[in-house]
């Protein structure tokens, strides 16, 4: 038996006084299958009930016209030649023989009465009281509703008398055998409907189940779920695909934050225990004169690193909790980017490193906070220098483009580029390349709190290309 037919858990419900309680929830598959079998139920209920009203009527209607060419046989069979009324000897015989032809039932009454009402034939036989009441068609308190059929027997133009039948309405217009037929075409398309929602429903049900127990173990830590289901529903299908590919990313990114926790604990543990080292060697005169002197500069140093590592945990931490303002001014953007690149250039005029523009001539204004746009693209700048080629000087290449209502600030360098492998994953917090683990020191948030600045001005920070020869990044912005 499928396992989530008698799947039932707890669900909270809120009471009008405002306490929860616990509600009984079903599965897909017993809530489906039981509703719709009860309201196909309700359904086949009355579309037999429409059909045997139908069939009754229908019923009723023949046996009218039937009733009416026996009343029109007889009354042509009554009359005579000289136009009067004469009553057949073997009368009785032709009616056995008709009725037994119409299936006629044994309750119908016939009547021959002349023109006054008196009666020339009954069958069956009646008295003068019986044939009052059968000639007057008005229902009596007692009496089942009856239906009086005159069929008149015509004369030389004139009407000589009439032929009477009466046939009760109520009277059964099937029997067993039809009754049995309509509860055995009932109780199959109730079968046949039953089956069919159940084995649709639990096949829908299957692979939900299967995604809810996969759901129920990533809560509970495990990552490496199994998802092999195999389902031709196309929806189905994206449902599952998408659920296998967010368990997958979850795992990844598990993992990732291990190993950024493990990471970060190391980087800020580096030069903490670096300054305790430096300080002890002063305190105990391990050095001393300008090697002490020394020391106390490393140390500094190193404290400086450190606050500067904290600050980025702060800020990303502040920006992406939305607790920092950005502001929205118009800028300048050649004039601001130019400042920009001068003011980190200077700490650099020691080393060998070569910087080109590519501006356009007309003047270029975007939205946008000054503050925050200094900080990405010396971010940006920083990568360019960290990611500097050890066999040939630094160039930097500093565009701005204009495109589709928006402007890009491309900065490209001559470095050694990124691994293919790494380059869907340099925006993912605390993600430090090899190369970057071995050569820089850092927490990895840098280009991950840069794109969260580009988002917040409207927009948006991008790996344009990555090779051998170099990397560009594109900062877009509102024109």
């Amino acid at each position: 038996m499928d396992r989530g037919k008698n799947l039932l858990k707890k669900t909270p419900e809120r009471r009008p006084d405002g306490r929860t309680r616990k509600r009984r929830a079903t599965s897909i598959l017993t809530y489906w299958t039981l509703r719709y079998f009860l309201i196909l139920l309700a359904a086949l209920a009355v579309i037999v009930a429409v059909a045997l009203y139908g069939i009754r009527e229908t019923a009723m209607e023949n046996r009218s016209r039937t009733a009416a060419m026996l009343g029109q046989e007889v009354a042509d069979r009554v009359k005579t030649a000289d136009g009067s009324l004469a009553i057949p000897a073997d009368l009785d015989r032709i009616l056995d023989e008709r009725m037994g032809l119409f299936n006629m039932n044994l309750d119908v009454c016939l009547l021959v009465a002349d023109p006054q009402g008196n009666a020339l034939f009954t069958r069956p036989r009646m008295t003068d009281e019986q044939v009052r009441q059968k000639l007057d068609p008005r229902p009596r308190s007692g009496e089942p509703e009856y239906q009086l059929i005159k069929t008149p027997v015509m004369g030389e133009g004139k009407e000589i008398g009439g032929v009477y039948i009466s046939q009760f309405r109520k009277t059964p217009a099937y029997g067993s055998g039809e009754l049995l037929m309509f509860v055995s075409v009932f109780g199959v398309l109730a079968l046949a409907g039953w089956l069919t929602i159940y084995l649709l429903s639990r096949k829908l049900s299957r692979p939900i189940r299967r995604v809810a127990e996969s759901a129920r173990q990533i809560r509970n830590g495990r990552y490496d779920v199994d998802l092999d289901i195999r389902t031709g529903e196309r929806e189905l299908g994206e449902l599952v695909d998408s659920f296998r590919g967010m368990a997958g990313r979850l795992h990844q990114l598990e993992e990732w934050r291990e190993l950024s926790l493990a990471g970060v604990t190391h980087e800020l543990k580096t030069p903490v225990t670096s300054i305790k080292g430096l300080v002890m060697a002063v305190r105990d005169d391990v050095v001393t004169g300008e090697e002490a002197k020394e020391f106390l500069d490393i140390a500094l140093q190193e404290s400086n690193r450190m606050e500067r590592m904290v600050a980025d945990l702060l800020d990303y931490n502040a920006f992406s909790s939305g607790n920092v303002a950005v502001r929205r001014d118009r800028l300048d953007l050649k004039l601001l980017v130019s400042e920009i690149v001068y003011q980190w250039k200077l700490p650099h005029e020691c080393d060998s490193i070569e910087i080109d523009y590519a501006f356009p001539d007309e003047m270029i204004y975007t939205t946008g906070d000054a503050l925050r746009i200094q900080q990405i693209v010396v971010n940006l700048l920083n990568n360019g220098l960290q990611a500097a080629h050890p066999d040939r000087p630094l160039r930097l290449h500093i565009a701005i483009r204009e495109a589709e209502g928006r402007i890009g600030v491309e900065i490209t360098d001559n470095g050694a580029g990124i691994r293919e492998q790494d380059r869907d994953y340099i925006f993912d917090r605390f993600f430090r390349s090899e190369e970057k683990k071995r050569r820089a020191r850092g927490l990895g948030l840098g280009l991950t709190y840069s794109r969260l600045l580009a988002r917040a001005q409207g927009g948006e920070l991008r790996l344009r290309s990555s090779g051998p020869s170099g990397t560009t990044f594109s900062l877009e912005l509102p024109r």
